[in-house]
């Protein structure tokens, strides 16, 4: 049903988020070699994009083949960032992982050689466009003007994988904000190819999930140090929701 201009599912059983702190000697790395921990104290939400990475039910269904169980505790943390993204003027973009057997768009690598056939079949199947595991999550808040883009590998700043960098160049945003699963594959590909790309790339640390908190807490340590401004969600909303400083 629809509230306040967004949808709103049923309430679901989640799993437990990550622990998300970076380890002191890491925060005191980064204040060696920067100055300081944090890369920004302000977000420009106008030009700022909220992109959640494959919050599909192939990750988060109970029994599905990519089952992810963290991940379902992050939706109300995606979907606050989501509101104030809104909010604020910015876009939010859901991408949804999408593979193909043949033809220009196969992943023939990833297939034959990462997963066993039977793995490689059933991903092939729940991430094929109509199989239901395709679909986002339904207790994820969806509002008119939201992008919901294929995305077909780890990446979606990867070239030729995702129409999103079309879209965010169209709408001169500059900031990406990170959210969604696996923390340490499509998450941080996406977020090490932002940054690469130019763009200014905020990882949200208590709205990604990965299979395990060692995987969740080592990407974050990595996108911390060389790729991204790693904060909390009550932080971003901050650092959106802050008045300008003045000219």
């Amino acid at each position: 049903m629809m509230r306040n201009g967004w949808t709103r599912a049923r309430h679901f059983t989640s799993h437990a988020m990550h622990p998300s702190s970076l380890p002191a000697d890491i925060v005191e790395r980064l204040r060696v070699r920067r100055g300081r921990q944090h890369l920004y104290d302000r977000l420009d939400c106008s030009r700022s994009a909220l992109v959640v990475i494959d919050m599909q039910n192939a990750f988060l269904r109970a029994g599905a083949p990519s089952e992810t169980p963290a991940a379902r505790a992050i939706v109300p943390q995606i979907n606050r960032l989501a509101r104030a993204v809104r909010a604020g003027g910015g876009l939010v973009a859901f991408t949804l992982g999408t593979f193909a057997r043949s033809g220009p768009d196969a992943w023939p690598h990833f297939f034959e050689h990462m997963v066993n056939p039977a793995h490689a079949e059933a991903i092939l199947t729940a991430l094929s466009p109509g199989s239901s595991d395709h679909g986002l999550w339904p207790a994820l808040e969806l509002a008119a003007g939201d992008l919901q883009l294929a995305k077909k590998r780890y990446s979606a700043f990867f070239p030729g994988a995702c129409e999103l960098p079309r879209h965010l160049h169209e709408r001169d945003i500059d900031t990406v904000i990170i959210a969604g699963t696996l923390t340490n594959v499509c998450c941080e590909a996406s977020a090490r190819d932002a940054m690469m790309a130019d763009y200014k790339v905020v990882m949200a640390s208590d709205a990604n999930a990965a299979r395990s908190d060692a995987e969740h807490l080592g990407a974050l340590v990595s996108l911390a140090q060389f790729f991204a401004d790693v904060r909390s969600t009550d932080e971003i909303i901050t650092m959106l929701t802050s008045p300008r400083a003045p000219a």
